[in-house]
């Protein structure tokens, strides 16, 4: 019998070399997936994207069946990033449908797909830290981002700003390995097609560019102009067809969100509001860190002003959301990253030991804030959790009757989405503006709102939702707050008690 001789130290030493190569990928991978399993469900920032790509993949060309029609919102987005995640997602939707499974898998595919085209600019990114400014820092940088929540947290999330970061992601690698025109090309891509308010960031870089001379003013012009014109045509062959009219989405949301300035109306913050609450919370200990990077290395400058003067600008619109700045977030974090390995490198000196030690229990307290935070978003979904109760207690797929299922405006802004929906006998209705009282005069079977009480409906059971946190004197000294957030009704019958729930009396 032969003997098949294996080399034990080449599987041995093949191991450590994956690692290397893609151990930092694995790390931060395997958080943005554990977010995406354990909270699948969306909200209302993310409804258009989300629905849209619900709508390539189990309507494809039945245009008249998208939800965007029925639901517009109060401008119009695109569909360029919708469709290149729904492409992608695809084989793995067909497979689902061939296994009968649950249409959330597929939304769960979606997500895990835009978060690997998003960390993949993120490697690209990476590695050009590596080049520039070493392998501590570059593990550092992985390190701060891994113990932040809202990064990874965000990034499969198919938002507008989270689509438009994969580009500025990709612009700052280029700009760290001296590939400027290829930055910009990608700044205006992300301004044209997914967020206008990009051009904030797009200005003070080209500037900065300019004013270093890295770049001669013809060629930028050149360079910009005519990515723009091929983004605009982009944009507008698609999202003309799919919209049904002449559209190009950004310019009406640069004539909605600046001219008109009606982005207010969703609430406004201080000026300040972005560097005194947004960044702390979403950098943490990286905040401190990075003030002190820009100390410790001059070669940082020239990438954090121009990100600085972003957040600046961006800071005269009064109406602020913290993934308005999500771009920011890279360029900080790598500031942060070359102290932590300045106080690395000099850990072994009495002065710099303590401030070490410090470095690292705030970097503990900063995973245990980004846990807090975990578990008040993982309650943060009422209205999806009441649905799926009800899908799980009510008629499976056999039962002859259709059961009506009636989702008010707070409840889909909650977590509900198309991808939650099940096939018959269950339908569906989102419709806006009914009367409390005028429920008992419809036919739906049940219903999901926030009332606690209906008329013609009994309560079936209450989703309690994350209402805030409470501290205390013992352990642990946090506690989540919970309130009665989603009531789940059920018709009744005449004057009977007995609701339409199957195997309930």
């Amino acid at each position: 019998m032969r003997k098949i001789k294996v080399d034990a130290s080449t599987s041995i030493a093949s191991s450590p070399k994956f690692l290397q190569q893609f151990g930092w990928d694995l790390l931060l991978g395997s958080i943005a997936a554990f977010y995406v399993f354990t909270v699948p469900y969306t909200k209302v920032e993310e409804s258009f994207n989300v629905q849209a790509i619900h709508d390539i993949i189990y309507h494809r060309h039945h245009l008249t069946e998208y939800d965007h029609f029925e639901f517009p919102g109060v401008v119009p987005r695109t569909f360029v990033g919708a469709l290149v995640v729904s492409f992608l997602t695809l084989p793995v939707s067909f497979l689902l449908k061939l296994l009968h499974l649950s249409k959330l898998y597929a939304l769960i595919s979606a997500r895990l797909v835009l978060g690997g085209i998003l960390l993949s600019t993120l490697r690209f990114f990476r590695l050009q830290v590596r080049q520039k400014f070493g392998n501590v820092v570059e593990g550092f940088f992985v390190l701060l981002t891994s113990v932040q929540f809202h990064f990874l947290f965000y990034c499969t999330r198919p938002l507008p700003n989270v689509l438009a970061l994969s580009l500025v992601i990709l612009a700052y690698a280029f700009w760290l390995k001296g590939s400027f025109l290829a930055a910009l090309r990608c700044l205006t891509f992300a301004t044209v097609v997914f967020r206008c308010d990009i051009l904030l960031l797009l200005g003070p870089i080209g500037l900065g560019l300019l004013l270093r001379r890295s770049i001669s003013f013809t060629e930028s012009v050149k360079c910009c102009v005519s990515a723009a014109i091929l983004c605009i045509g982009l944009t507008f062959i698609v999202d003309s067809i799919m919209w049904r009219r002449i559209l190009w989405p950004e310019l009406e949301v640069f004539w909605f969100n600046t001219i008109l300035n009606r982005s207010s109306e969703w609430g406004t913050h201080s000026f300040h509001w972005y560097f005194t609450s947004a960044l702390p919370r979403a950098l943490l200990v990286a905040y401190p860190l990075s003030l002190l990077g820009i100390l410790f290395d001059r070669r940082i400058w020239e990438f954090f002003f121009p990100v600085f003067s972003f957040v600046v600008l961006y800071s005269k619109l009064a109406h602020k959301e913290l993934r308005f700045i999500f771009g920011a977030i890279p360029v900080f974090n790598l500031c942060a990253a070359i102290a932590a390995s300045r106080l690395y490198n000099n850990r072994k000196k009495n002065g710099w030991r303590w401030l070490y030690i410090i470095m690292l229990g705030s970097i503990l307290a900063s995973l245990g804030f980004s846990i807090i935070i975990y578990m008040a978003s993982f309650n943060n979904y009422p209205s999806a959790n009441a649905l799926r109760a009800l899908h799980r207690m009510g008629p499976d797929s056999s039962a002859k009757a259709e059961y009506w299922v009636h989702i008010d405006t707070f409840s889909a802004i909650n977590g509900i989405s198309r991808f939650c929906e099940n096939a018959l006998p269950w339908r569906y209705s989102k419709e806006e503006g009914i009367p409390l009282f005028e429920y008992q005069h419809r036919n739906f079977t049940y219903l999901l709102n926030e009332h606690p009480t209906v008329e013609g409906y009994a309560c079936l059971f209450v989703e309690r939702g994350f209402a805030g946190v409470n501290y205390r004197v013992g352990f642990p000294p946090i506690q989540l707050h919970m309130k009665p957030t989603v009531y789940l009704h059920g018709r009744i019958h005449g004057q009977e008690t007995q609701m339409d729930w199957p195997g309930c009396s």
